[in-house]
């Protein structure tokens, strides 16, 4: 790509969120976009997603936006024109003596903004999970339209709905600044010194972000966290599990469609800090023995269970666990990044908001407020916490 070019907007990062933003853009209008993707889309931290589809979430901003996202995820090929992989197995959430109240609390808060979500019993638990062992948790909450998808597929789905509206994706192509006049963005300058100049620029690159934006004097907070994924043979026919997120042993298990299980961490008290450009790509033998572990102990019906094999990826996390996306100082300049595990599941929600930002300047959806994710509260130190926090697993609730 040589020689100048212009457009309304551009979007830097081809990952989820770059490519809901294109989508987004083109639903209100807006289809002079080009998205820069140094590689090819999904190839980032969208690839590495583990795809768990919940609402449950303290924060009620969170909450409104996942189950927004619902509705895309559910009617996919209406909405997308194509499948993006979503079982809608159900998700199944429990919790010890002491986060009792906060479960009630937060659930309350959910069925406020139209989550679909109950408390049930452990005998309906048990008819759910015949394998698992629920003798340790106190309370349980269902959310019978949860489930998993597939965050590569989604982020392909988006970029050919987008492309299809007249959005160009560029893959291959790095951006390596943001170009500024005054106090405004004006485009931005590739690796191979072309530029596009442009209007408004979106940046919603994950973990790269941050170079961007410190050229400029914004500070985005993102530490860079190794997140371990192990995947295990029950040695059974499970049938059709919902995702579990246990909040006692602070794991999440997910069915795969080959009938394996997907064993996540809950436990983000302490991050493995990581290169996102080099790291490994396995689990460590510390990992996966306390993997098995908790396997072990929390479903002691997989007797015949084994390993069969492991990946990681990366989140890109803030000091509160939540994102940003948000205007900066610049005009014309807002962020999207630091999603620390929550991206997929709000991922349409993700793009319409930064559309209204882009388009309005503010929030289109009374239930999500533009504030709540405003770049300016970690310097502010007004963090975005649920107000309903959960005893050793507040980060990710």
């Amino acid at each position: 790509m040589s020689g100048d070019r212009t457009a309304d907007v551009v979007v830097v990062g081809g990952g989820l969120e770059g490519c809901a933003t294109a989508w987004a853009l083109a639903g209100r209008g807006v289809t002079d976009v080009v998205v820069c993707e140094r590689d090819t889309v999904g190839s980032g931290g969208t690839g590495k997603s583990s795809g768990v589809v919940r609402c449950h979430y303290g924060v009620s901003s969170l909450a409104a936006m996942a189950n927004a996202a619902l509705e895309v995820f559910e009617n996919a090929e209406e909405v997308l024109g194509t499948d993006v992989g979503f079982h809608q197995t159900g998700y199944v959430v429990g919790v010890g003596e002491r986060n009792v109240e906060a479960l009630r609390a937060s659930l309350a808060a959910q069925r406020a903004v139209g989550v679909q979500t109950e408390e049930v019993d452990r005998a309906e638990v048990q008819e759910l999970w015949p394998a698992a062992d629920l003798d340790d948790f106190a309370a349980f909450a269902f959310e019978p339209r949860g489930g998993y998808g597939d965050a590569y597929r989604t982020a392909q789905a988006f970029a050919g709905a987008a492309r299809r509206a007249g959005v160009r994706i560029r893959q291959g192509t790095t951006v390596t600044e943001v170009l500024v006049d005054g106090d405004r963005a004006t485009g931005v300058r590739l690796a191979d010194g072309a530029t596009i100049r442009a209007g408004a620029v979106v940046v919603a690159a994950g973990p790269w972000s941050v170079g961007l934006l410190d050229a400029h004097g914004i500070d985005l907070p993102i530490t860079v966290h190794r997140e371990q994924i192990v995947i295990v043979k029950p040695g059974v026919d499970l049938g059709p599990v919902p995702v579990f997120s246990d909040l006692v042993s602070l794991q999440y298990v997910r069915p795969e469609v080959s009938g394996e299980i997907l064993f996540g961490n809950s436990d983000l008290a302490e991050l493995e800090p990581a290169d996102p450009d080099r790291y490994s790509n396995h689990a460590t033998e510390d990992f996966v023995e306390r993997t098995v572990e908790k396997v072990g102990h929390r479903f002691p019906g997989l007797g015949d269970a084994s390993i069969a094999g492991s990946y990681a990826g990366c989140y890109d996390v803030t000091p509160d666990f939540n994102p940003a996306i948000s205007r900066t100082p610049i005009a014309g300049l807002v962020v999207a990044a630091g999603f620390s595990g929550h991206g997929f599941k709000i991922s349409p929600a993700v793009g319409r908001l930064v559309a209204d930002l882009v388009v309005d300047g503010t929030s289109s959806d009374p239930a999500v407020p533009e504030s709540d994710f405003r770049l300016s509260r970690f310097a502010e130190g007004a963090l975005l916490r649920s107000p309903y926090p959960y005893v050793g697993a507040g980060e990710m609730r």
